[in-house]
């Protein structure tokens, strides 16, 4: 794999039906074009969009990007939260063979005018007044950028000539009667190993990297992903991860269209639980937070409950465990069946119900490790969650865990047309065709990525077993050696204490120490919850978090992880931190991944204060 340096151009060679994901939606608007392909929840109604109506404005905004000058190559970047409008601006982008960047909605003005100058966008299209703030105060600070596109338009002075609505854009498209027509001429001339979008990292260790997929990446995911899980156009989802992170882009952007299922847009952040259970989805991608807090929820709410639903909840918990062990290998008898059926009448359904998943037949959990005791549970009701493995640079495609063959702790086996493979020391390597094209304007960054053979070089370390299965370590450079010499991975016993419903935030630390300690963020809800229901009175996240109460609470929960752990594994001391972890304060990256480095600068004194 060559070192890319820049977007390359489209050459014009024809990409042909279905050779990118606008084309792909153009042939679904044409066969299904009253279909539902997309809801969104305005003041408690949730309003459709047909598929012919998402070609439509795909096709408007991106003829009106067209006329405004942007060409094949260009960068337009894309700056909002999940709604329709992200789908529409990033097909449209696309389908004029331009370049669609993402910015993540919590990303503060600094980060916003870094990915805007790396980029070089010349159009940036922001959701709202808030986003345009962002983008005003840094303008003068990115040349390239030449128009700013402002989707709700509600209080935003427009007298600037730089700006414009989203509803004028696709005016500007629609100067012919059938703007389809001419975009689907300009979709044809897509050279499918071009530059679809450009995805940039988190930047857990340095400056976000700007990772190239091509529109034959994102289809190569697409198929790979549908043929995985069975998907079609009688499924929902639920988009609430951003849209910028590659998981969820996947999931709600590029599935979406390929598979033909109907992706819903609720009100998101605290509404997420509400949302879930009003659109119960048939598939669902969550994080480890997400799987985490629904678990957490359950067990709160099951401490306040009468002695009888405990004991109903325990007892067809203990049955779901035993029956789960037999899922994982697809070897439930019909004695089984029917202990399950009755399980479904007296627990599963109505609790899968309340937490939104009434109607999953798939879920998934990725982008970070996953506690298998929180896989145990939600298997036990009745969701089988699988496990998969990916990153940006290969499309969110490595591994998956096959429906029959679930082995907890392991993320599964290459997915199909996939390799994966691990290096002299221990670091997991990946190939297919969802490799990445390399990183935007860094080809000494791509040439250390992707070797010679096209592999590509995770910095996880890992290890697979006789049967293909693989099992992550941790990252190859957040593994701990201990003053005695012992490596640790400290994602793994973070995992294990963010098992307690009131944690919700681990950092263990202890490189070239003496022993372990862990900084600790606690859970607000249900510490809250836990400290009124004991009548411990409270006002703010940090006054609750100095409770010696609280403090107990949490080392209580500690030792009970201790006890599971080799000695040189077990975690001495601990210090909670004063606040929430934030993305604007650069603690946490905008998918919530802790920025150890940062966290350990900023709380060098209470480290400090855990080895005195």
């Amino acid at each position: 794999m060559t070192a890319t340096v820049d977007a390359p151009r489209a050459t014009g060679s024809a990409g042909g039906p279905g050779q990118s994901l606008p084309a792909v939606l153009l042939e679904r608007a044409a066969a299904t074009p009253g279909r539902t392909a997309m809801r969104k929840k305005h003041l408690g109604l949730w309003r459709p969009y047909t598929w012919s109506g998402y070609a439509s404005r795909a096709a408007a905004i991106g003829l009106g990007l067209r006329r405004l000058g942007v060409a094949a190559g260009d960068r337009v970047a894309v700056h909002s939260e999940n709604r329709p409008a992200w789908l529409l601006c990033d097909l449209g982008v696309q389908g004029i063979g331009a370049v669609t960047v993402g910015i993540y909605p919590t990303s503060p003005a600094t980060e916003v005018e870094y990915l805007l100058r790396h980029s070089g966008a010349r159009v940036l299209i922001v959701e709202d007044e808030e986003q345009l703030d962002k983008a005003i105060a840094v303008r003068d600070r990115t040349p390239d950028l030449e128009r700013i596109v402002v989707v709700d338009p509600r209080g935003v002075d427009l007298g600037d000539d730089a700006l414009m609505t989203l509803a004028e854009l696709e005016a500007l498209g629609r100067a012919d009667e059938d703007p389809v027509e001419e975009f689907a001429a300009a979709v044809a001339g897509i050279d499918p190993h071009a530059p679809a979008v450009i995805v940039y990292t988190s930047g857990t260790t340095g400056p976000p990297k700007g990772a190239m997929l091509s529109h034959r990446n994102l289809l190569a995911a697409a198929a790979s992903s549908t043929r995985s899980f069975a998907v079609g156009p009688r499924d929902e989802v639920l988009s609430y991860l951003p849209l910028c992170h590659i998981a969820e882009r996947l999931i709600s952007g590029v599935n979406g269209v390929t598979a033909g299922y109907v992706v819903n847009f609720g009100e998101g952040g605290d509404a997420l639980a509400q949302d879930l259970r009003e659109v119960q989805p048939t598939f669902f991608l969550g994080v480890p937070r997400v799987w985490e807090k629904l678990l957490a929820g359950i067990q709160i709410r099951m401490e306040d409950a009468s002695w009888l639903k405990r004991r109903n909840y325990r007892f067809w918990v203990r049955r779901g465990e035993a029956l789960a062990a037999k899922r994982w290998k697809g070897t439930l008898n019909p004695v089984d069946r029917v202990v399950a059926g009755l399980g479904w009448l007296l627990l599963y359904r109505s609790l899968r119900e309340k937490i939104g998943m009434g109607r999953a037949r798939n879920a998934l959990s990725g982008a970070a490790p996953i506690a298998p005791q929180v896989l145990e549970f939600f298997w036990a009701i009745g969701v089988g969650v699988r496990e998969g493995y990916g990153q940006t640079e290969n499309t969110a495609q490595a591994t998956l865990t096959p429906p029959t063959d679930v082995r907890l702790g392991s993320v599964g086996v290459a997915v199909d047309g996939g390799e994966v493979s691990i290096a002299p020391d221990g670091e997991i390597l990946t190939r297919g065709p969802g490799t990445f094209l390399g990183y935007f304007r860094d080809a000494q960054a791509t040439a250390e990525a992707v070797d010679a053979d096209g592999w590509l070089h995770t910095g996880d370390v890992g290890r697979l077993d006789a049967d293909g299965h693989l099992s992550i370590t941790d990252r190859k450079k957040d593994l701990i050696i201990t003053a005695g010499g012992k490596n640790v991975s400290p994602s793994e016993i973070e995992n294990k204490l963010k098992v307690s419903p009131y944690v919700k935030e681990a950092m263990v630390i202890g490189d070239g120490r003496r022993y372990l300690t862990a900084l600790i963020g606690i859970e607000l809800d249900t510490v809250g919850s836990w400290a009124v229901h004991h009548g411990l009175a409270f006002t703010t996240y940090a006054d609750l978090a100095a409770k010696p109460q609280v403090v107990e609470l949490i080392q209580a929960g500690v030792d009970e992880v201790n006890r599971d752990l080799a000695q040189a594994e077990t975690v001495k001391r601990i210090a909670l931190l004063p606040k929430e972890l934030d993305h604007e304060d650069g603690e946490v990256t905008a998918t919530q991944k802790v920025k150890r480095r940062a966290i350990a600068e900023r709380y060098a004194t209470e480290i400090e204060e855990l080895y005195r």
